[in-house]
C-alpha cells in the first residue's frame, strides 16, 4: 500500500514535470506571441495601463498653487504612516487665522501603493504618478515635500 502510493506519487510528478516542457516547447517554437517586455530597451515605447500605482504625487497649478487644505484625512488614511502633514496658521484676507500646509513629506520607501490615501483626500489634492524607478543610492533621497516652496491653497478649495 505504501509502496503504490509513493510511485504514484512519483508518477503525477513526472506528469506534471512534462506537462509544464510542453507548454514550455510550445512557447519556445511558436515565436508569434510575445510573452516578455524588453525593460529597459522598450523606455521609449512602454505603455503603462492607466491604473498603475507609482507614487503619491501633489500636482500644483501654473500659480504654484495646490489644493491640499492640510485635513491630514491622507494621514490618517495611511496603514504605514508614509504621509506626515506639517501644518501652520496663517492670516487670511479678513485677519483671521487659517490652516495652512506647511510641508507634505511624503515617504516613497514605506509607501505600499495601497492607494488609500488618494481615496481619503476629500480635494483631490493627490494622486498616483506613473513614475516607477525608484532606485537610489542613498534612502534619505526617498523622502520627499510633495508641495513646492512657496505654494499656497487653490482659491475656492475649502
Amino acid at each position: 500500500m505504501f509502496l503504490k502510493d509513493y510511485f504514484n506519487d512519483i508518477a503525477q510528478a513526472v506528469g506534471s514535470l512534462l506537462s509544464g516542457m510542453r507548454r514550455t516547447g510550445y512557447y519556445f517554437t511558436h515565436h508569434k506571441e510575445i510573452i516578455t517586455e524588453q525593460y529597459p530597451d522598450n523606455r521609449a515605447t512602454l505603455v503603462l495601463p492607466e491604473r498603475f500605482r507609482g507614487e503619491v504625487v501633489m500636482p500644483h497649478n501654473g500659480q504654484n498653487e495646490h489644493r491640499c487644505t492640510g485635513c491630514t484625512a491622507c494621514e490618517l488614511a495611511c496603514p504605514n504612516g508614509t504621509i506626515k502633514i506639517v501644518t501652520k496658521f496663517e492670516l487670511n484676507a479678513e485677519g483671521k487665522r487659517k490652516k495652512a500646509v506647511d510641508a507634505f513629506v511624503y515617504h516613497l520607501e514605506l509607501c505600499t501603493m495601497c492607494n488609500l490615501c488618494i481615496q481619503a483626500c476629500p480635494t483631490d489634492a493627490i494622486k498616483m504618478a506613473q513614475s516607477f524607478e525608484h532606485s537610489v543610492y542613498d534612502r534619505s533621497q526617498l523622502t520627499k515635500i510633495l508641495n513646492k516652496p512657496e505654494s499656497k491653497l487653490q482659491e475656492g478649495v475649502e
